[in-house]
């Protein structure tokens, strides 16, 4: 068996540019994520810290702000672990191509399999964002009471 020449590497190497494209803009992803996940964290235990202070007819706001808070941040959790998944995937694709390119074998259908994963794993982690974002917005509302225009 004669190794993989420049020539042949090179399309390998373009094909692999569209996957870590993928992981780059996928950690800017989780990066925005686990800011959000912090701010919650944060939030939710300035909150339990209060409590001890706060009279009796205010716990039940805090207790129901602290249970809002852990609601977004199960699904923030959820959308950075499929997030991850996302860059496990695109990862392995990479080095698929390679070894593919490599020792001349046809695996067209794990290639697609990881591509399919790494997207199927971005889609579902950006809906458990969007249901985070959409917690937080009603999270908000009831904490001022109604929408400002709404006033």
């Amino acid at each position: 068996m004669t190794g993989i020449t420049v020539s042949e590497l090179i399309p390998v190497l373009q094909v692999a540019i569209g996957p870590m494209v993928l992981v780059s803009g996928v950690g800017l992803l989780i990066l925005s994520m686990t800011n959000r996940l912090s701010r919650i964290i944060d939030r939710g235990r300035s909150l339990v810290r209060e409590l001890p202070k706060v009279p009796e007819g205010g716990k039940e706001q805090i207790h129901a702000q602290v249970e809002s808070l852990s609601r977004r941040a199960r699904l923030l959790q959820r959308g950075i672990t499929l997030a991850v998944f996302s860059v496990l995937f695109a990862a392995v694709l990479v080095i698929v191509l390679f070894l593919t390119a490599a020792f001349r074998v046809e695996s067209a259908y794990l290639i697609g399999a990881l591509f399919v994963g790494a997207m199927a794993s971005l889609i579902v982690s950006l809906a458990y964002f969007i249901q985070e974002l959409n917690q937080s917005l009603i999270a908000f509302k009831l904490d001022i009471g109604a929408w400002p225009e709404e006033k």
